[in-house]
C-alpha cells in the first residue's frame, strides 16, 4: 500500500548476489546523493534507484536513507528500488519483490516479508532459523540432516508448513539442563563470530543446522570453541508456524 501520498506505490527490488539487474536511466550508487534529489525536482512519474546507497559510509548512509524516505513518502509518482541490503528494502519500500537466482520468490509488505520467510536465503536476510516440514496439530516434523526430527510449538496446523524462530530464542547449555525442554537437541559449534553486540554461534547437525544469539558472558562462561558439543533449546512459545 501505499506510504504517504495515496497515489503512490513504493516497491523494493531485493535481489541476491547473483542476480545482477540491467535497467536504462537508473540512479547509479557512484553519483552524489544530489543526483537523487535532483531527479524527485522534475517530478517524475516513474522513480527508478538502482543501489542509491551503496557506495556511502556507514554514517552518510544513515542520513541520507532517511532524507530519501521522507522524499519518498511525498512523492507522488511509483517509486521502484533495486538493493541488496535487507535495511534499505524494509525501511524504503511499501512492498517488497525478493528475487532470488533470477527467480521471484517472494512478495509482499516488509513486515509480510520479515515474519514469513519462504525460503532459506530471504531467511537469512531477516535474521530468521526457518525449516520446511510436515505439521500435525502442535508438532511439526522437519527433515534434518540425519533423518527427520520433531518440534513442539504452540501453533496448531495441520500438511505442509514452515516453522521459523529467532537465533536469540535458542539457549544454550554445556550439559542437558533441569526439566528438559521439549525443543531440546546437542549439536555441533560450527562457528562463533562476533555480531553486533551479541555473539552469533552457528550450530551444525544432526539434527538440523540453527543460529543462536548469546551475549559474549555466556561464551565465557559455556566455554564455546569451534568443534565443541553443546545441548541447544527452544521454547514451543518461541516458535511460528504458517503454511508453506
Amino acid at each position: 500500500m501505499p506510504r504517504g501520498a495515496g497515489r503512490r506505490t513504493g516497491w523494493s527490488g531485493w535481489v541476491s548476489p547473483s542476480t545482477r539487474p540491467r535497467a536504462p536511466g537508473r540512479c547509479r550508487a557512484g553519483r552524489r546523493s544530489g543526483s537523487r534529489w535532483r531527479a524527485l525536482a522534475v517530478e517524475p512519474g516513474l522513480l527508478l534507484l538502482d543501489e542509491p546507497l551503496a557506495a556511502l559510509d556507514a554514517h552518510t548512509r544513515l542520513e541520507i536513507r532517511a532524507a530519501l524516505r521522507r522524499h519518498l513518502a511525498g512523492f507522488e509518482g511509483a517509486a521502484v528500488l533495486v538493493t541488496h541490503d535487507p535495511l534499505d528494502a524494509m525501511v524504503l519500500a511499501d512492498r517488497i519483490a525478493v528475487v532470488e537466482d533470477g527467480r521471484l520468490v517472494q512478495e509482499g509488505t516488509p513486515a509480510e516479508v520479515a515474519r514469513r520467510p519462504r525460503t532459506d536465503y530471504v531467511a537469512r536476510l531477516v535474521g530468521l532459523n526457518l525449516y520446511r516440514g510436515s505439521a500435525e496439530g502442535g508438532t511439526v516434523v522437519i527433515g534434518g540432516t540425519e533423518g527427520e526430527h520433531t518440534l513442539d510449538t504452540v501453533d496448531s496446523l495441520r500438511g505442509e508448513v514452515f516453522l521459523a524462530f529467532a537465533p536469540s530464542s535458542v539457549a544454550l547449555y554445556r550439559t542437558r539442563p533441569d526439566g528438559s525442554p521439549r525443543n531440546l537437541w546437542r549439536a555441533r559449534v560450527a562457528a562463533v563470530e562476533r555480531h553486533g553486540d551479541r555473539v552469533r554461534v552457528r550450530l551444525s547437525g544432526p539434527p538440523f543446522d540453527a543460529v543462536a544469539d548469546i551475549t559474549p558472558a555466556s561464551v565465557a562462561e559455556l566455554d564455546l570453541s569451534e568443534g565443541s558439543t553443546i545441548w541447544a533449546a527452544v521454547k514451543a512459545t518461541e516458535t511460528h508456524v504458517y503454511p508453506a
